[in-house]
């Protein structure tokens, strides 16, 4: 979501190892400039957006948990129209990919259809 902070902090865990593949932000003005081009968080403007819902995981190692904050927070600045914008943040074992186990991955699943369906006006909760 903020690709451009993520490679500038060499002190991230997978940020060195990323270097030869995106660029050094840090280093080069143009790998910066390129970065910031199509960095998520760089690129909200004021705008309407469509329904929203963001999940993040509080141990996803590969994306900390306070990019989809900020990146909500900024959407929520940004954003001109009435239409919802929700932040679920899991704070139990979860990864990048989410939940293990059958149950738990039955339970995202079922989340995000409310979600769909909350949005087409199928759900009056």
């Amino acid at each position: 979501l903020d690709s451009l902070t993520t490679n500038l902090d060499h002190s991230l865990p997978l940020t060195l190892g990323e270097l030869t593949e995106f660029g050094d932000a840090k280093r080069s003005k143009e790998h910066f400039e390129y970065i910031k081009s199509y960095s998520p968080y760089h690129n909200i403007k004021k705008m309407d957006y469509p329904h929203l819902l963001l999940v993040t995981n509080i141990k996803d190692v590969r994306v900390l948990f306070d990019e989809p904050l900020k990146f909500t927070a900024k959407l929520r600045q940004y954003k001109t129209n009435k239409n919802l914008l929700l932040l679920k943040c899991e704070l139990e074992d979860a990864g990048h990919g989410g939940k293990s186990g059958r149950d738990s991955a039955i339970e995202e699943i079922a989340f995000d259809y409310s979600f769909i369906l909350k949005i087409a006006n199928k759900l009056n909760s």
